[in-house]
């Protein structure tokens, strides 16, 4: 009995491999591979929907984590999204927030839902970055006392 060439995806390692696989393939680009591209698509979606926790992290923290997976430093960032090297040093620290055309080309190049990058999340404002203890930030002074 012949063994089929691609399974169900079942642990991390065979993402992973499934995910080179189809990057080489979708390098190719023949007709033949259509169909291989086409499994190996639902295959990963199917993992993905499974095994991704991005209701779990903020949008910078998944970027970041994109990053990591993908060897991008911020310099890479500033030529895909194309947005200074400050703004995205304030995106990345919390300072900026995403805006919806960040959020698509974002969602364009890593191949994931806008979903993920579009959550809530807590910005540092510059007023208080001085401030060690977060209890003291956004506190109003009496300034009738003197």
């Amino acid at each position: 009995m012949d063994t089929l060439k691609y399974t169900v995806i079942k642990d991390v390692e065979q993402y992973k491999k499934y995910c080179n696989i189809l990057e080489e393939l979708l390098l190719e680009s023949t007709k033949t591979s259509d169909d291989e591209v086409e499994l190996l698509t639902l295959l990963i979606e199917k993992w993905d929907q499974e095994h991704n926790t991005f209701n779990d992290s903020d949008p910078v923290a998944l970027l970041k984590n994109l990053m990591e997976e993908h060897n991008l430093k911020a310099k890479d960032l500033t030529e895909i999204l194309h947005l200074s090297k400050g703004t995205i040093s304030k995106i990345l620290n919390y300072q900026k927030g995403l805006s919806k055309d960040t959020i698509r080309k974002l969602s364009d190049y890593f191949k994931i839902s806008q979903e993920a990058f579009n959550r809530p999340y807590k910005l540092i404002h510059e007023v208080n970055r001085h401030f060690r203890n977060a209890s003291l930030m956004n506190t109003k002074k009496d300034l009738t006392e003197a």
